[in-house]
């Protein structure tokens, strides 16, 4: 196996699945280490937790920049400090510029609440339910200048109850959430991902359109 790739994560909030990824580089199912969490809302739980495993933290507020492409710009410059070899978008609030997404292209990974193509942007779950979907789920794809629309790596689905609120869909689907992205990360880290004219690639078979599994 190759050396440890570096990995960077870049978040706005809680960082639950940033506390899967750094708990799977922890017990060595990862083979990389997270070199820095990026933030760009200084009130990111995500912050505290990476700071306590002793990772190096860094808050670039969006507010301190007067276009989109400018701070894109100066989270590229950021990034690049770190080598990284993998960019983990972790609930990371922002739509990133042509630009950026050109720069770090084949880096960058990402994961959607939803069964993508289905449902891109927001509320996903609240959407689900008002369609009254019988399945919903997560994705983690790979990041492309189309919002949401990069190849789809793998998709993990859930059931919907009549019953269920937003809440009950978005707890079901965290589960999924914590359970996939530490596995993509993986097979990214043992050098088994690539992606190659747009098309999400795994042990040289490019994958279908829903992904490694569905289930």
């Amino acid at each position: 196996m190759t050396g440890k790739k570096n990995i960077c994560v870049l978040i706005s909030g809680n960082g639950s699945n940033l506390q899967a990824l750094m708990d799977a580089c922890d017990a060595g199912r990862i083979n990389g280490t997270i070199s820095a969490v990026i933030a760009n809302n200084a009130d990111a739980f995500g912050l505290e937790r990476a700071r306590n495993a002793d990772i190096t933290t860094h808050c670039l507020s969006h507010k301190q920049f007067e276009s989109r492409e400018a701070y894109d710009l100066a989270l590229g410059d950021l990034i690049a400090q770190y080598d990284a070899d993998c960019i983990v978008l972790a609930g990371f609030m922002r739509i990133l510029t042509p630009e950026f997404v050109a720069r770090f292209s084949g880096k960058l990974l990402n994961i959607h609440p939803s069964l993508l193509p289905k449902y891109r942007g927001l509320h996903t779950h609240q959407r689900a339910i008002e369609n009254k979907d019988a399945e919903h789920g997560v994705s983690v794809h790979y990041v492309t200048p189309e919002l949401d629309g990069g190849p789809v790596i793998v998709q993990s689905r859930v059931p919907v109850f009549e019953e269920d609120t937003v809440e009950d869909l978005a707890e079901r689907v965290s589960e999924q959430e914590l359970r996939i992205y530490p596995l993509v990360v993986k097979w990214f880290c043992e050098g088994r991902l690539a992606m190659k004219e747009n098309k999400a690639v795994f042990d040289d078979e490019i994958l279908p359109e829903t992904g490694y599994a569905s289930d």
